[in-house]
């Protein structure tokens, strides 16, 4: 069976539609006749055989066929939108655009360490940064959204997905706390721990388990008083005084400046990976190498 071209200006007054719930108000948001836009997105509709908007009392409402194309037009508009703003800065030529997905696993001064080396080449960088779950950024960088993600996992093995991981380091790990509460513990750590209020990242994280696996070796089992997927809104507790806090032991000075919390001891052999996540085996993009080679040289104190 033959088919033809899907008709963009069609599929956008649908979703001028969608997004406005009717067709008088699309049509004074594009400045054109209601006729116009019913005639249009008739002939979308003939085109792919599917009704994509049915009336609903006064209403205009999606059917299934609409959800689903209106998920993809979102997709397809938002990427337009993306394209026509770089393409008219003043200094596009001048300027490298790097796009970074970062994991809400990795804590924040993790991820603000690494992009450094990127702000410090010759030539000046546009960081565009989105955070989201390991999993969705996965798919946004196999569809070229994105030009790396920042991460502290590398990519499971048997995925279908054509992406490469590459070890930026590691880092030690410390237990960290406001220095009233810091102070009640740090004699006799670790089994000055028992009972002592932590903050926890949440079994999402990759350094969770080891974590967990310290305390049961060294016998203590504190009292997680909080659990969290998002690192800055743990630290952010931390930096409140309501309990202790696992950050990077080479981050202390960072950790102190930001939120005010002094190291507690030291979580022996417990070690936090940082991965970078490219759509290349070999690293191409010269803002991502000198992520690499200033991770390589030893960011976190174990290159």
């Amino acid at each position: 069976m033959k088919t033809t071209g899907l008709n963009f200006r069609h599929l956008y007054y649908f979703w001028v539609v969608a997004k406005e719930g009717s067709v008088t108000r699309a049509a004074e948001r594009l400045d054109v006749a209601i006729q116009t836009i019913s005639a249009q997105i008739a002939l979308l509709e003939q085109s792919i055989g599917k009704s994509l908007l049915a009336p609903q009392g006064r209403r205009l409402v999606l059917t299934e066929a609409g959800r689903i194309a209106l998920s993809y037009a979102d997709q397809i508009f938002l990427l337009g939108e993306q394209l026509q703003e770089v393409l008219t800065e003043a200094d596009i030529g001048k300027t490298m655009r790097l796009t970074v997905g970062l994991s809400d696993s990795l804590p924040k001064l993790t991820a603000s360490r690494l992009l450094e080396a990127a702000l410090k080449l010759p030539q000046k960088v546009k960081l565009v940064c989105h955070e989201d779950d390991f999993e969705s950024l996965l798919g946004d960088l196999s569809v070229h959204k994105l030009d790396v993600v920042l991460t502290d996992r590398p990519v499971p093995s048997g995925t279908t997905l054509r992406v490469f991981s590459h070890l930026l380091g590691e880092s030690d790990i410390s237990l960290f706390g406001r220095p009233e509460l810091a102070e009640r513990y740090i004699a006799g750590f670790p089994g000055s721990l028992k009972g002592a209020p932590v903050l926890l990242p949440t079994r999402n994280h990759a350094v969770r388990g080891r974590i967990d696996h310290w305390f049961e070796t060294h016998d203590v089992r504190p009292d997680v008083v909080g659990e969290f997927d998002d690192n800055a809104l743990l630290n952010t507790f931390g930096s409140h005084g309501l309990g202790l806090f696992p950050a990077s032991s080479a981050l202390g000075e960072a950790v102190k400046e930001e939120f005010g919390a002094v190291a507690v001891g030291e979580l022996t052999a417990v070690h936090e990976q940082f991965y970078a996540i490219s759509n290349e085996r070999k690293i191409k993009h010269p803002a991502i190498e000198a992520i690499l080679s200033a991770s390589h040289g030893g960011v976190f104190g174990r290159g």
